[in-house]
């Protein structure tokens, strides 16, 4: 299978670096470009890419609000540009707030602009399945810095979680903590199979994307809080 993507940056001598080591993989193919949100919404809902490379500042509409409107949390009028494209957020700043917010406007993951040419085409193949890319360290030191100056957004109500069973709320304790499948097995003893399971029982429940959206939403919940052990 073939992974369509499209870059999205507005300085143009990056989009054609990320073109050449992509198009050198024989199952990544690069089918649009564009120099702004909104010129990138417009692509997703022509083009219907599996993931997109998204630069946060540009002109016109930032990359925030790009993929809101991408990933369907888009305000009332303004319908996803697709179900299925996935996120990827580039940036050149190690921990930019702007992130964490392109996170709960439904990112999949993010790199930084440097990243070695290994680690992007991986990061691709990774979101493309459908995963979310961060590292459980990097969640972790993301939402400890930044959960709590989150913009206000719909609060969880206690119906919500109670929705899930006492074992999947303690799964998504742990997921908020950073911590991975095997990790979260070992401390449960339990196996990583039945992990995935819980993840994908909470996910489907509480309405989220992946495993970052659920951290986040922990987080808002009051489940966890920045800086708990």
């Amino acid at each position: 299978m073939t992974i369509r993507v499209i870059l999205v940056d507005d300085q143009p001598l990056l989009r054609t670096g990320f073109r050449m080591i992509l198009e050198a993989e024989p199952d990544i193919a690069v089918v649009g470009e564009a120099a702004d949100g909104l010129q990138a919404v417009e692509l997703v809902r022509t083009l219907q890419p599996d993931v997109v490379l998204m630069d946060i500042r540009m002109p016109r509409m930032d990359g925030v609000e790009a993929t809101r409107r991408i990933a369907g949390s888009g305000q009332a009028g303004a319908p996803p540009a697709a179900g299925t494209a996935r996120v990827l957020v580039l940036t050149t700043f190690d921990l930019d707030e702007y992130v964490v917010e392109a996170l709960r406007a439904g990112a999949s993951g993010f790199l930084l602009k440097d990243v070695p040419a290994d680690d992007l085409i991986a990061a691709i193949r990774v979101i493309a399945d459908g995963d979310a890319l961060l590292a459980p360290s990097i969640t972790r030191r993301l939402l400890d810095m930044y959960a709590a100056r989150l913009p206000a957004a719909e609060d969880p109500t206690p119906d919500t979680l109670a929705m899930l069973t006492e074992r999947e709320v303690e799964v998504l304790r742990l997921v908020a903590r950073g911590m991975s499948n095997a990790e979260i097995a070992a401390e449960l003893f339990v196996s990583e199979t039945t992990v995935k399971t819980h993840v994908g029982h909470v996910l489907t429940k509480l309405g989220l994307r992946d495993r970052v959206q659920a951290a986040v939403y922990a987080y808002e919940s009051g489940l966890v809080r920045p800086g708990a052990l």
